[in-house]
């Protein structure tokens, strides 16, 4: 459950980083992709603990 947690805000992150630029649609969200990639960071230590 936890990798799976991981991949979608992974993908999530991506999106939001390489998005914009591909597709103008999508909104530049710069504090957010930094939030999402430090839960992101914290949740693959935690899995790595387990």
């Amino acid at each position: 459950m936890l990798e799976l947690v991981i991949v979608v805000l992974i993908v999530l992150w991506l999106l939001g980083y390489f998005g914009p630029a591909r597709v103008p649609a999508i909104p530049r969200t710069g504090n957010l992709i930094h939030l999402l990639l430090v839960i992101i960071l914290i949740l693959i230590v935690v899995r790595l603990l387990r």
